[in-house]
């Protein structure tokens, strides 16, 4: 007979039994979807052969399991493993290659899904994986008789010769055989990553190849001139030594040199921008004198050559020595007049004078042709003008008068032009009381007072016939003695005493 408690007691025991075969048959063999298919889609996979997969194999999807093997079977043209995969994991179809392999060396084979495009639709129930995009790993006893083949054929010597140097090459070499498989497993997932750019690149390098291609000639030219220069090396080597090795004392002496002229350097090489400034401005002046100087020097080679190839009575240097002295006369026209010329006895500095001083007569006079008045402009073709302003400007040259000599009132001229050539706009000087053998001011509009002291001695040109001569003062004197007619004895010591005013 059962007591009560003994029935309970079964009923609990019952039920947790139910219970428990229930959770394995549902949570860990899944029954309900091996049985049944719920949660689960079929897919078809078509294999040359089975590679030693097996019912209950499992199927990856990056790595990670998704469902597994439910049956492989026979075909006409191979194998076909029948796949149930979980519901709830999207794969891609487009692309998809299933791939066999083996987690160890002895078996368990598991189907891995790789899609090689992340676009398009997942897979479904009723789908079929072609043969053309499926592998099988090779046979695994194919490979180790080929392995052991392979190693039978190496001499036994040899083999252990092939270990040995291995050891030595590879020999605690482990940390940095690690890291250099984590760099090319990195680079690796770096590409795979990158994958449409590398693709793209892959793409277009064919025009850059087929340039190559084209260019293969020069390819070959620009190798043949490398040998050449290599060769020079290899053949200079010693030369080559030297100078890599005198290189660092030679550098170091020329930082040494920079240092010195550091200083004064920058001083020059700014001098030297303005006279290149100069140089910019008369280039066309410099060339022609590059041309001219060639016939000029065989030109005096000729002169300073006495008796080459020249039939004379007189040997030697034939040049002439004739002192035409005063002739002509220097040109006064632009110049201070007279009572303003300093003679060459004072030594003293006054201030210079306001204004440009040159012989300003026509510039087709025949006298002084190469006087300021012709200097040519170089930045004005065909102007000639003595001041670079008056070349830059659009005003002309004009003479002060057609005379040689000085015309007209000290303080003015008869064409209303100042005495020197002021710039426009620039005022005369005004007249200021001179000292004695002092010149007056430019501009001045009377001449310097009369004084007792008589004038220092100066140099003066005279009348031959009159004796008549200006002073630096600015005053005419006459010294009679001087002229020709005189019957007085003329010596140089009376040429000397002061005479007396007129």
């Amino acid at each position: 007979m059962l007591t009560r408690r003994i029935k309970i007691q079964i009923a609990i025991f019952a039920t947790v039994a139910v219970v428990a075969i229930a959770a394995v048959f549902f949570g860990y063999l899944q029954i309900q979807n091996t049985w049944f298919g719920i949660g689960r889609y079929t897919v078809t996979v078509q294999l040359p052969q089975a590679g030693g997969l097996y019912a209950g194999g499992n199927v990856t999807y990056r790595g990670v399991a998704v469902g597994r093997v439910q049956e492989v079977r026979l075909t006409y043209t191979g194998t076909e493993a029948v796949l149930q995969l979980n519901s709830n994991v999207g794969i891609p179809a487009n692309d998809l290659a299933a791939e066999v392999h083996s987690v160890s060396a002895v078996g368990e084979q598991y189907v891995a899904l790789t899609p090689h495009s992340r676009t398009g639709p997942n897979l479904k129930n009723g789908d079929v994986i072609p043969l053309d995009r499926a592998a099988v790993p090779p046979d695994i006893n194919s490979l180790v008789a080929a392995a052991n083949r392979g190693l039978q054929a190496i001499p036994r010597d040899n083999l252990k010769t092939v270990v040995d140097e291995s050891y030595v090459a590879f020999g605690g070499l482990g940390p940095e055989l690690s890291r250099l498989l984590k760099g090319t497993t990195d680079l690796a997932i770096d590409a795979r990553k990158n994958l449409d750019s590398l693709t793209t690149l892959i793409d277009e390098s064919e025009p850059v190849l087929d340039s190559q291609a084209d260019s293969s000639d020069a390819v070959q030219s620009w190798a043949s001139n490398l040998a050449n220069v290599t060769k020079q090396l290899q053949t200079q080597d010693a030369a080559v030594r030297g100078v890599i090795n005198k290189g660092g004392p030679a550098a170091e002496e020329t930082r040494a040199l920079f240092d010195r002229l550091q200083p004064t350097l920058p001083i020059v090489l700014a001098n030297l921008v303005s006279v290149g400034d100069v140089g910019v401005a008369y280039r066309a002046d410099l060339e022609q004198l590059l041309v001219v100087l060639p016939a000029a020097t065989a030109q005096g080679q000729a002169t300073l050559l006495p008796d080459k190839n020249i039939k004379s009575s007189y040997p030697g240097l034939n040049l002439s020595f004739k002192m035409n002295l005063n002739l002509p006369p220097a040109c006064t026209t632009g110049y201070l007049p007279a009572q303003q010329t300093r003679s060459p006895s004072f030594e003293d500095h006054p201030d210079r004078p306001a204004g440009d001083l040159y012989c300003r007569i026509p510039q087709d006079s025949q006298l002084n042709v190469r006087g300021a008045r012709n200097y040519p402009c170089e930045t004005r073709l065909g102007k000639r003008a003595p001041t670079v302003k008056m070349c830059e400007s659009n005003e002309e040259y004009v003479p002060l008068n057609e005379g040689w000599n000085w015309k007209g009132d000290p303080n003015s001229t008869l064409s209303g032009q100042d005495i020197p050539q002021l710039a426009p706009g620039t005022p005369p000087a005004a007249a200021a009381p001179a000292s004695p053998g002092t010149p007056s001011t430019v501009g001045a509009t009377s001449p310097a007072p009369p004084s007792s002291v008589p004038p220092p001695i100066a140099v003066a040109e005279y009348d031959p016939a009159t004796g008549a001569y200006v002073g630096p003062d600015g005053r005419e004197y006459r010294q009679t003695d001087l002229a020709r007619p005189s019957n007085q004895e003329h010596t140089w010591q009376q040429m000397l005493i002061p005479p007396k005013a007129k």
